[in-house]
């Protein structure tokens, strides 16, 4: 009885025990479920909230394109005092230019002279006397270009001056083309270029304005050289397939122009002007470790012209009874030849160019009218040395000019030229100053008629686009 007991006992005690670990894990079950149940719920309320707020947006999205075209809206962040916000702005598209046709390049450009002039202003060029000009400042050259290249072979170019009175037959400044051309050079060897330019006469008056180390060319070059006609040439570097290398060893122009101007619609007669260049460049490289080079140039030019003709188109050939010069208007009709030799060395910092030129100039009678004018021959030179004082920003210049006119007799006209140079962004930005001082043999041998020496001073600034 005892046993049975004592047995019965451990049981209850086991059963007991049994029961107080079961409740805890009961409860534990029961809370485990709520918890549950709570993040369920959560769950649900927040993807009703999402799908408000999506809807949301989506209203605001649509009411703003509705306002402002898609694709010309942008976000930017602004300042408004010590916080920033978003806000929507308008974007603007940017402004190009299309070309109309198919160039493979367009090129828009141009540049601005403005000179300032005192003393015996543009006496170098014969104006004193009855042709003096005042001191001035002057718009020299405003121009704009474009010029295109096509796949075809053919470039172009069109061009024009803002900037073409001269203050002397007119008052105000005025627009006019300066080059008009189209050029094929589907072979180099064989260009054909057609249209208003400079005819291939002069080396210096074929130099860009742009790039002269004077400011205003000679009288010589003025006086002599056809400048810009409207005709067709062929010309090109003959070596340039067969040794390409050496290229610009040789380069050729024979034209055939109207003869009498630019920007001219018709011819002054049935005859032409015949202009040919040869130019050759024997050598290309270096000496004392210098880049150095030597051109030479050789021109030719022939042309019967009709009376009224202007034949002196750059610049002053007519000698005036008191010495002074003007642009030569033929009196009647004339028969002219005209040749020119040319020479340009550089090494390193130092060029060294010149040129002379000659043209007879023959009256001829047409339509039985007879010529109201005496034969003469021009011929005149010029020298210019320069030299880089600072590499490539600081340049002076030195020039010594003659034009003897041929007409009178003692009527020649001599200069020298100092400058300096200085270039801000090279060609595009420069700043220059020259001071001439010329003396007229004429005015020498006939002082009645005043001073014979005269000094100017010309500055110039130049800006390229």
């Amino acid at each position: 009885m005892l046993v049975i007991k004592h047995c019965s006992s451990r049981k209850i005690a086991l059963i007991a025990i049994v029961l107080a670990l079961a409740q805890p894990l009961t409860i534990q079950s029961a809370s485990e479920s709520d918890r549950l149940e709570k993040l369920e719920r959560a769950v649900e309320q927040l993807q009703k909230r999402n799908a408000e707020l999506e809807a949301e947006v989506s209203s605001l999205k649509t009411k703003q394109t509705a306002v402002v075209p898609e694709g010309k809206m942008k976000t930017k962040i602004l300042s408004e005092g010590k916080t920033y916000v978003e806000k929507v702005v308008e974007e603007k598209s940017p402004v190009y230019v299309q070309q109309r046709g198919s160039e493979l390049k367009l090129v828009l450009g141009g540049f601005i002279q403005v000179n300032a002039e005192g003393g015996d202003a543009f006496a170098f060029n014969g104006n004193f006397g009855q042709t003096a000009i005042n001191d001035r400042f002057r718009l020299r050259r405003a121009r704009i270009n474009l010029t295109g290249d096509f796949a075809e072979q053919f470039d172009f170019k069109m061009e024009g001056d803002f900037a073409t009175g001269d203050g002397l037959s007119s008052n105000r400044l005025g627009f006019e083309a300066t080059d008009i051309w189209i050029n094929w050079h589907q072979f180099a060897a064989a260009q054909i270029k057609a249209g208003q330019y400079k005819a291939p006469f002069g080396l210096e008056q074929l130099t860009p304005d742009t790039l002269l180390y004077t400011i205003e060319r000679s009288l010589p070059t003025g006086a002599i050289t056809p400048e810009r006609q409207i005709g067709v040439q062929l010309w090109g570097n003959p070596l340039a397939s067969i040794w390409p290398e050496q290229k610009s060893l040789l380069t050729y122009y024979a034209g055939i122009f109207n003869g009498n101007g630019r920007n001219i619609s018709v011819n002054d007669n049935n005859e032409f002007m015949y202009v040919g260049r040869l130019e050759l460049q024997p050598f290309a490289g270096k000496i004392f470790g210098q880049k150095s080079f030597l051109k030479l140039g050789g021109d030719g030019l022939w042309s019967r012209d009709a009376a009224g003709t202007n034949i002196s188109t750059a610049g002053n050939l007519l000698v005036n009874a008191d010495g002074s010069l003007s642009p030569f208007n033929l009196p009647s009709a004339d028969e002219r030849a005209a040749w020119s030799v040319d020479a340009w060395l550089e090494v390193g910092p130092f060029d060294l160019i010149g040129e002379y030129l000659q043209e007879h100039v023959e009256g001829r009678t047409v339509n039985g009218v007879a010529p109201t004018f005496g034969n003469f021959t021009t011929d005149g030179f010029y020298v210019t040395g320069a030299y880089f004082l600072v590499p490539k920003k600081l340049q002076a210049v030195v020039q010594w000019q003659y034009l003897n006119p041929g007409q009178k007799g003692n009527d020649g006209l001599y200069s020298i030229l100092g400058g300096l140079n200085y270039y801000i962004h090279g060609d595009d930005l420069k700043l220059m100053v020259n001071y001439i001082h010329t003396w007229s043999d004429f005015r020498q041998a006939n002082p009645d008629f005043g001073q014979d020496q005269f000094d100017e001073v010309i500055g110039r600034l130049q800006l390229m686009f």
